[in-house]
């Protein structure tokens, strides 16, 4: 049986250490958060506490256990600096606590985390180089980027396709091998390892081009009197050509806000500049204050003013159906309300807030911002909101007899 081994478990990293677990595969986990370990000891899942069938060991600054792993998945964050250049950091140090553990059965090390083209030869690569270690002699290196939607219940990290990258055909090989013991999910082999960390990031820099494009169409139908909302479904009916995308009040998660800087400092450094992604993601980073715009607006027409007034911020994970907090715009529409003198009442049925239930919410405020499409607020009783910002699109604006402002309607 082999063994293997997964640095970071969060959002990637555990659900991977999972699916290996039940594939037949010993594994390790290694994180620096003792608290999962914990739960991961109590069969519980550290994500989205649910209970897990079996456990595995987690070790907390305990890596000299990788000398004993023939794979070795390193999953750890790639986040950007408040500058927005990206920090390689975690990358880094994870890549060296491996070197400094791996053990003599050349094993194969993969490197899961969203990364710009580059940096497995430029980065990761020439820390093995300098502890002497040869790849295909000494280990095997690859990188297959992850792919993971949370909360989507079709696509999960056992069948969503994959693309792989690595220095040498042997590295190929067993990696390969690999991913097809544990994916149903095509895996396509790239001819080089950048061609593989471009992938990633080109996923993603396209759908933040594309929900810029429409955000910056909301904020122009917005003056026309233009409903966005149906005018995507109108271009929807074209049967080829067009693929719908859908504004909102930001973009969060941790790919679509993050991705497209990586691609953008790398480019920067071969000099050329992304001018067209750095557009993309101003819009995109505008949509949390223009979501506040909005509301200024709608509390202007109940002659209201914003300063002292109680809002509501309905929901602070950055999409539907997960507690998810990571670049959350709905953290940022807080930060910009409470500036203006705002009391903002939050509630998420996913995450601790301020509120338990939506009763207790709606009992407290009559002014509401939905910020995150929870399929829970479908319940909101509009009898009992004066004014309402809609930063989701979620509501048929018709169906609500109160004032009201959408993103783009």
């Amino acid at each position: 049986m082999k063994t293997v081994a997964v640095i970071g478990l969060g959002y990637v990293g555990f659900p991977l250490a999972e699916l290996c677990l039940e594939k037949g595969y010993k594994v390790l986990g290694f994180d620096l958060d003792q608290k999962k370990a914990d739960l991961i000891a109590q069969k519980i899942d550290p994500i989205e506490g649910k209970s897990i069938k079996k456990s595995f060991p987690v070790y907390i600054n305990e890596f000299s256990q990788l000398s004993t792993c023939d794979i070795i998945i390193i999953a750890v964050p790639t986040p950007v600096f408040e500058s927005k250049l990206p920090n390689l950091a975690p990358v880094k140090g994870a890549t060296k606590t491996v070197v400094k553990n791996i053990g003599k059965n050349k094993p194969l090390v993969i490197q899961e985390s969203t990364i710009n083209p580059g940096v497995m030869e430029e980065v990761v690569k020439p820390i093995f180089d300098e502890a002497g270690l040869i790849v295909g002699k000494d280990y095997l290196l690859a990188h297959c980027p992850e792919r993971i939607d949370p909360g989507n219940p079709v696509w999960n990290v056992s069948n969503i396709p994959r693309v792989l990258g690595t220095f040498t055909d042997e590295g190929m090989t067993v990696a390969y091998n690999f991913y097809s013991s544990i994916i149903t999910g095509s895996i396509t082999k790239m001819s080089t390892i950048r061609g593989a960390e471009a992938t990633k990031i080109v996923e993603n820099s396209f759908r933040d081009v594309n929900i810029a494009f429409v955000n910056e169409l909301a904020k122009s139908f917005d003056l026309m009197n233009i409903d966005i909302t149906e005018v995507i479904k109108g271009a929807s009916t074209k049967p080829f050509a067009f693929m719908a995308h859908y504004p909102g009040c930001g973009v969060g998660g941790h790919c679509i806000p993050v991705d497209p800087y990586y691609l953008i400092e790398k480019a920067k450094s071969v000099g050329f500049d992304h001018h067209f992604l750095r557009v993309a993601r101003e819009i995109n980073n505008s949509m949390p204050e223009y979501t506040v715009k909005l509301l200024q607006d709608a509390l202007n027409e109940n002659k209201q003013c914003m300063n002292g007034t109680v809002v509501g911020l309905l929901g602070l994970s950055y999409k539907a159906n997960v507690g998810d907090l990571r670049e959350s715009p709905a953290l940022v529409i807080k930060k910009l309300l409470e500036k203006k003198g705002v009391k903002v009442l939050t509630y998420d049925p996913f995450i601790n807030s301020d509120c338990k239930n939506l009763a207790e919410f709606q009992g407290k405020t009559d002014v509401v911002l939905l910020a995150t499409n929870h399929s829970e607020f479908k319940k909101l009783d509009f009898s009992k909101v004066k004014v309402f910002v809609d930063g989701r699109n979620f509501f048929d604006k018709k169906n609500v007899n109160c004032i009201y402002r959408g993103i783009g309607r």
